[in-house]
């Protein structure tokens, strides 16, 4: 853990303004228990039924939040970016509950944890405790997305969906594409190899060319509407 500097507190009253609407005897305990870290990019954040040992404030960078599988495979969830909140932190904390999923740094990231305990105590804050179950309902909006998509729509449609609005050309591999879907290499490389051949993109190392974007945007939302 370190110790905040002054351009790193004024970063996080940036990111997070219901701190500055806090009473000013809260903000101070806020400040004093707080810990904080500087973490890598990869580095392991939390796991699989581990403790959760407080909330996390992101000021820098982001965290990629995963369910893991026994055979390696991982679902992605959601991510944490600066100014926003960790649901599986949140509920854990609630429910007195260990983590069930995974988080990684996704970059150099810069968090602060605010211990249990005082987490506890801001609850009974009313602008913290409507920033929490605000953004808590945020995240369950965005995971019942992902169950709809997991669940209803086929990983072809998944995967032009994916494809779409990051520009002509993806610097990205099939592996990354495969996390993002919670599916695995072979399974991507396939269908891809299937939108080359009808056209939709050309295929180079590491690269995706978009040469259809028409043609994905039909395919990503055939049955959508059934």
């Amino acid at each position: 853990m370190t110790t905040p500097h002054t351009p790193e507190l004024a970063r996080l009253a940036h990111r997070y303004p219901v701190i500055a609407t806090l009473p000013e005897s809260a903000r101070h305990r806020l400040f004093e228990t707080a810990r904080w870290a500087r973490v890598p990019a990869g580095a392991l954040l939390f796991d699989d039924h581990q403790a959760c040992e407080g909330f996390p404030f992101v000021v820098e960078g982001s965290v990629r939040v995963v369910k893991c599988a026994p055979n390696g495979r991982e679902l992605p969830l959601y991510r944490v970016a600066a100014g926003e909140t960790c649901i599986i932190s949140s509920s854990c904390l609630l429910g007195h509950e260990d983590y069930n999923a995974r988080g990684i740094a996704e970059s150099d990231t810069v968090l602060m944890l605010l211990p249990k305990a005082e987490f506890d105590a801001l609850l009974g804050e009313p602008a913290f405790r409507n920033f929490v179950f605000h953004l808590f309902a945020e995240r369950i909006a965005d995971l019942m997305q992902l169950i709809e998509e997991v669940a209803f729509h086929r990983l072809d449609q998944r995967l032009a969906g994916q494809l779409l609005g990051k520009g002509r050309v993806l610097h990205v591999t099939h592996q990354q594409l495969a996390d993002e879907l919670g599916s695995v290499r072979e399974f991507i490389s396939r269908l891809l190899k299937g939108f080359a051949a009808q056209g939709l993109v050309k295929l180079s190392r590491e690269q995706i060319e978009i040469l259809d974007p028409a043609g994905l945007r039909r395919m990503a939302s055939e049955g959508r509407h059934e």
